[in-house]
């Protein structure tokens, strides 16, 4: 149920563009590869875009568990 939750709002989430120092470096670098090198880059890059999205899911989850944890604790007089 947390992932329903959190992939709806993933689509209300702002869009983070690359810094402009990213592009200053990505750019020539990407046009320096060969064709196989760019490849390999580019899948690089896509397992590290994989990895985020799963530790912000992760961090999400977490977060909303300990939120829901907290509010039990506040609702639920300690004996």
């Amino acid at each position: 149920m947390i992932d329903e939750f959190y992939n709806y709002r993933q689509s209300n989430m702002p869009t983070v563009e690359f810094s402009a120092e990213w592009s200053k470096l990505c750019i020539p670098f990407e046009e320096s590869l060969t064709e196989e090198q760019l490849i390999t880059f580019h899948k690089l890059l896509d397992i590290q875009s994989a990895t985020s999205a799963d530790e912000s899911r992760t961090a999400y989850k977490t977060g909303f568990k300990d939120g829901v944890a907290m509010m039990v604790e506040v609702q639920i007089p300690a004996t």
